[in-house]
């Protein structure tokens, strides 16, 4: 986790003021997302990054946990809550293999932009599962390389031992598809908005 982080740290700052790169698509990913919650809901985000979505979705839950790596991503993230007043979400630094919940307590968790970045997405995708209410949703949109650019991993390992870019893993859209329902999820909706761009996940908890 310790290089992993260090690398969102340094590009925290610069990363907090990019451009969403196709805001149609975001919006769409949030409207989805909304259609799915209730006010009652608790929920957790991980790699929240710089807090934008945790705090777009406020309004529509109870709670959202949003946990990240990067303490300044978090630092960034409670900045911009602190300023729209923002009172449900509570923002740690903490990686999702080390936060902890009783079993079958939230209702939805959110990961985008995150599982093509760890180490060991089957255990994370189990630990979601067990967190989850029945019926409980998690959300995901994910970058999966391998359906077009299979070179990539050989490149990779490179680029994150030199530290140019953090840990990314190689897998397609199947294996993606796999690895949720082979943790008992059942794919209640999907969605790519074109070639190469992440895929967009709604995966249900059998009630």
């Amino acid at each position: 986790m310790d290089r992993s982080a260090k690398f969102w740290d340094r590009i925290a700052e610069r990363y907090s003021k990019q451009p969403i790169a196709d805001e149609a698509a975001h919006q769409k990913k949030l409207q989805v997302t909304r259609e799915y919650f209730r006010p009652d809901m608790e929920v957790l985000e991980f790699g929240c990054g710089t807090g934008s979505t945790a705090i777009s979705h406020a309004p529509y839950v109870k709670h959202i946990q949003a946990i990240d790596i990067s303490s300044k991503m978090i630092d960034i993230a409670q900045g911009k809550a602190d300023a729209k007043n923002i009172e449900n979400v509570t923002f740690k630094r903490s990686a999702i293999d080390e936060f902890t919940v009783p079993d079958q307590t939230l209702d939805a968790v959110l990961g985008f932009s995150i599982l093509h970045l760890m180490d060991n997405k089957e255990e994370i995708i189990a630990r979601v599962h067990k967190m989850l209410k029945p019926g409980g949703i998690f959300v995901t949109s994910t970058a999966c390389i391998g359906d077009t650019m299979k070179f990539f991993k050989i490149v990779a390992p490179i680029g994150k031992f030199l530290g140019l870019m953090p840990l990314v893993k190689v897998f397609t859209t199947r294996e993606l598809e796999d690895s949720l329902t082979d943790a008992g999820f059942e794919i209640d909706y999907q969605w790519q908005p074109g070639k190469n761009k992440a895929v967009f996940i709604v995966a249900k908890k059998a009630e």
